[in-house]
């Protein structure tokens, strides 16, 4: 079993920052990728940034050039730099990553979700 436990999450005032962490642990494992999601109050969730094993990420055009997605791969950890937040990038934040496990092949794991509130 693998565990993503993120943080990082508050209420912070449009254009500041944040920074969100979500570290994997677990036995036996290794990470092909981790994203980050958000989830609006009444919407879906929606993938907003990614990162592979290869170091390739990918952002949704709402957060390009604002946020950051990296990775601490020996620590199995992974962080969005959010800056420049506005109101709108309000929402609960998950992490997801597909890994594999040793004997048991790919999985995929959520994370608890971290609060995220900008005020205008």
């Amino acid at each position: 079993q693998v565990q993503l436990v993120e943080s990082g999450g508050g209420l912070v005032q449009a254009g500041e920052s944040l920074r969100l962490s979500c570290a994997a642990s677990g036995r036996a494992f290794s990470v092909t990728r981790m994203d980050w999601y958000r989830q609006p109050p009444g919407k879906q969730r929606e993938l907003i940034a990614g990162l592979n094993s290869g170091g390739s990420t990918t952002y949704a055009d709402s957060v390009k050039g604002r946020f950051t997605i990296s990775r601490d791969k020996p620590e199995n950890t992974v962080y969005l730099q959010m800056n420049s937040l506005k109101p709108e990038d309000t929402g609960v934040y998950y992490c997801y990553a597909i890994v594999l496990v040793v004997g048991r092949g790919q999985r995929a794991y959520w994370g608890q979700g971290t609060q995220v509130t900008v005020s205008s």
